[in-house]
């Protein structure tokens, strides 16, 4: 009984609106087509942009920490959009509920698009080999999908990011009703810039 009101009179959990995807997926570009649609980021401006992302990272420090159970910044993100690689998704509190964009790429333009990244930060590229990384990759990927299909306080839709840059418009569109219809989506399209398009894999 008592849990039976407890289910009724309790509060509504709040809505968060998360972008998500492998580093290097995409996951800046939907950013800042949220941002041109009206919905505003949760950033922290930590990490500028460079060569690698000239429009930004749109990143929030702090979500590298839930996995230390950081998570009274929560709050923050309510009405706005945050950015969180997939690797930390389970670590989000099942108080709020989750809709989520996953962005989908090649694995290995992904892999391209690291390595360079890598290369331009003067850093080591040959720690594993690119059959070994996408391997895991493909694990991690299989994971998160059935994470994101058996966890009750979430919903998601996945967004491919080669066929969003040359066609935007039914991606938009899907994004839109998604997130309830009231975005701007002239000027979402607008935001899609295929020029950032740089590692393709043909």
């Amino acid at each position: 009984m008592k849990s039976f009101f407890y289910n009724i009179f309790r509060r509504p959990r709040i809505s968060l609106i998360v972008v998500s995807g492998l580093p290097r997926s995409g996951t800046s570009m939907m950013m800042k087509m949220l941002e041109a649609g009206g919905i505003p980021p949760l950033t922290d401006e930590f990490r500028g942009a460079d060569s690698d992302n000239p429009k930004g990272y749109y990143e929030f420090e702090r979500v590298k920490k839930l996995k230390e159970g950081d998570i009274s910044w929560l709050p923050m993100a309510s009405g706005k959009a945050v950015k969180i690689i997939s690797a930390l998704l389970p670590y989000l509190p099942n108080e709020y509920q989750y809709k989520i964009i996953f962005m989908r790429r090649n694995i290995n333009e992904i892999l391209a698009s690291q390595r360079k990244m890598l290369v331009n930060r003067g850093e080591k590229t040959d720690t594993l080999n690119d059959a070994k990384m996408e391997a895991l990759f493909q694990k991690h990927l299989t994971q998160n999908k059935a994470w994101l299909e058996s966890t009750p306080y979430v919903t998601h839709i996945d967004i491919d990011y080669n066929n969003m840059l040359s066609n935007s418009a039914p991606y938009v569109k899907k994004i839109n009703t998604f997130l309830g219809g009231h975005l701007n989506t002239e000027q979402m399209d607008l935001a899609v810039d295929p020029r950032l398009y740089r590692q393709r894999i043909r």
